[in-house]
């Protein structure tokens, strides 16, 4: 069985449905950081069967839109001195900034350097339009 020691300070994203963990990685930029970062893959869970974890050491914040946006039944565990401190539930952001971009060649964000605006249109389908010109964002 695969071992990922405890953090002391830091971050993790646990319950992340399975196969979405890469996704996360990906829009909250967590390459960037200069801190040990683990994704885990496919860990067994109880109530879901599978899924994904993430686990930030030193990093305290994170962009809860970003995760809200990808999985919004994950949960953020805020870890302090090797303890459980604050656990947090992302919600379905209203409004989506430079998350995902307009794939309407139309539009104007294709040709003028302007935010990247989307705004939920159906929340039980996770839908979004671009505020620009009504394309649907497809994931």
């Amino acid at each position: 069985m695969l071992n990922i020691d405890s953090i002391e300070n830091g971050i993790v994203i646990d319950h992340i449905t399975a196969g979405r963990g890469m996704r996360v990685y990906e829009l909250l930029e967590l390459g960037k950081l200069d801190t040990c970062v683990a994704l885990i893959k496919n860990a067994k869970s109880e109530k879901f069967g599978k899924k994904d974890i993430i686990k930030i050491e030193g990093v305290t914040d994170i962009d809860l839109d970003v995760l809200g946006f990808i999985d919004d039944h994950a949960t953020v565990c805020i870890i302090r001195e090797g303890r459980l401190s604050e656990k947090k539930r992302p919600h379905l952001p209203k409004k989506l900034v430079n998350i995902v971009s307009c794939k309407n060649p139309r539009c104007i964000t294709s040709v003028e350097p302007v935010d990247q605006v989307f705004y939920l249109c159906d929340e039980k389908a996770h839908r979004y339009r671009c505020r620009y010109c009504e394309q649907e964002y497809k994931k």
